[in-house]
Formats: C-alpha cells, structure tokens, sequence
C-alpha cells in the first residue's frame, strides 16, 4: 500500500489506506443512469472515463466500472447496487462507489413524475445509508436538461439530495447549479435529445469532478519512492 505525505504525493507503506482517501490500486463502481454511461458521446468516454484516465495519469491504477443504465430512476439504482457492486469490490480490495441519478425520477408520466420526489429520496437514503457502511461513497446530482416539464424537478430534487447527503456525510456534488450557467450545456443538450450532451458537455462534467476536493483526495497524484 502507500501512504500519504505532507507533501501531497503517496508513498509505499504497509497496512490499509484510510477511508476515502488516496491510493494507488482502486476499483470504483459508478452507478447511475444514462449520463453515468455516457449516453450521446461519439467519443463513448462520458464523464466517467475522462476523469478514470486523468486519474490514470496521475499515478493510480484505477479499475473502472460504468454501471449506468438509460432509463433508470432511482427505484432501479435501489433494488441493484448491493448485487452489482459486491460482485466487483470484494472485501479485500480498495473498493469505492460513486452514484448519479434523479433526471429519470423527474421526467413525466401519464402527467405526473416518474417517482415522486418523497419516493426518490426514500430510494435515494436507502442507498446512501447502505453505501457508507460499505465503502468510501460520493454522490453526484443531476444535471440540467432541455425538458421544461422535468428540468424544474430536477433543480428541486438536486436540493434534497444535498440536504439528505449531508445528513450522512456523503460528500454530494451539485451539477445542477454550475451546469444551468453555461451556455455551452445548454447548447450540447439542445443539440442532442435534450437529456444527454455529446463530448463537449461532458468534458464539462469531467471538469467540474476533477475540480472538486472529495474526488482529488482520491486521485491525488502518485509518485514512487
């Protein structure tokens, strides 16, 4: 194992790494939807494989595992992680999970959301309480869309989701807000299907996961020595 300095890189050392920080071999599940999968890239990296290979180059041999699926709420993500997850991070591995959904909860059906926003974060606390006591967990909220009907849910539910990830002290990252001022999105998203950006929206998401502390103590850059 390797450990970390003052310094900032990571060194050999022996005995497990501390929760959620970095360290050299990882396999991180990222379970979600289909921005998790990348749905709409020509380049079929999305957001999960830019940041996986600029963590590559700092150092870390990271095993990455896209779980995201088109179409899935968070009901899906609920009744599936534990299974999927637990076939891919056995006990004894560095093992982290790192979800992302809610668009497909807030989309309408037969004029009414898709899962009530009680329901959503019901799902979405069982997951997270599940999560934690499991491996190092970060959570990702989701991102705005060109759907009238839905993009207002969305705002609203990447909200509580905040508010719940803070009451368990999962670090939560809030696309939304940051995502709603770039004209940029907003083009990638009006020129696709109005849910899923192509290369350049998501290299806009990468973006803002390499910039956020929690993902960067994971992935700080390795040196030997």
């Amino acid at each position: 194992m390797r450990r970390v300095r003052a310094s900032g890189t990571i060194t050999r050392s022996s005995g497990a790494s501390p929760k959620g920080t970095a360290s050299e071999h990882m396999r991180i599940c990222f379970i979600g939807d289909s921005l998790v999968n990348g749905t709409g890239d020509p380049t079929l990296l999305g957001w999960v494989g830019r940041v996986c290979a600029a963590a590559r180059r700092r150092g870390h041999d990271i095993t990455c595992y896209n779980l995201g699926i088109r179409g899935d709420s968070s009901a899906e993500i609920a009744a599936r992680w534990q299974d999927e997850s637990a076939r891919r991070l056995p006990a004894d591995i560095d093992g982290r999970l790192i979800f992302s959904f809610g668009a497909n909860d807030c989309v309408t059906r037969d004029g009414a959301p898709r899962v009530p926003a009680p329901q959503a974060l019901a799902n979405t606390r069982a997951v997270l309480e599940g999560a934690r006591q499991r491996h190092p967990t970060l959570m990702l909220g989701p991102p705005p869309t060109a759907l009238p009907e839905a993009d207002a849910r969305i705002a609203a539910l990447s909200r509580e989701f905040a508010t719940l990830a803070a009451e368990l002290s999962v670090p939560y990252l809030d696309l939304y807000t940051p995502l709603a001022a770039m004209p940029l999105w907003r083009l990638e998203i009006t020129v696709g299907d109005g849910a899923h950006p192509g290369a350049a929206g998501y290299a806009l998401i990468a973006d803002l996961v390499e910039g956020w502390a929690p993902w960067r103590r994971w992935t700080e850059p390795v040196s030997v020595s």
